[in-house]
């Protein structure tokens, strides 16, 4: 039988968010208007999946704003030059934003913190 460990990691503060925020985007063109403080301070409550998620939807923007309203086959058609990714703009971070929902809740935060102080993290 398999007995359950439960270790509680609580979410990334504003230091820890910025971080993984950077973390995420190191690989990604970002256009000088990102502001990663204003992102990282709009996702207090985000878990470290969550900032991926918000990340990884606004660096996907630029190129669905380039194929919206096309069919397959134009989009096939397309250049690579035409299709490459834009720099993420803070505009795609907006976007990001109003789609990608936290994933913890505040009971989650309190039930996982009853459980720690009650039994300790393992």
């Amino acid at each position: 039988r398999r007995l359950e460990k439960r270790i509680y990691i609580p979410l990334p503060n504003f230091e820890s968010r910025k971080e993984l925020i950077r973390i995420n985007l190191k690989t990604v063109e970002v256009a000088a208007d990102v502001d990663i403080d204003e992102v990282a301070r709009r996702t207090e409550g985000y878990s470290g999946d969550d900032l991926t998620n918000v990340c990884r939807d606004a660096s996907l923007n630029g190129m669905r704003r380039k194929i919206a309203g096309k069919t397959r086959d134009e989009i096939k058609n397309m250049s690579k030059d035409e299709i490459s990714k834009d720099p993420v703009a803070m505009c795609d971070f907006e976007e990001a934003l109003a789609k990608v929902q936290r994933s913890v809740s505040q009971a989650d935060i309190e039930k996982h913190e009853k459980w720690f102080t009650e039994f300790g993290s393992a």
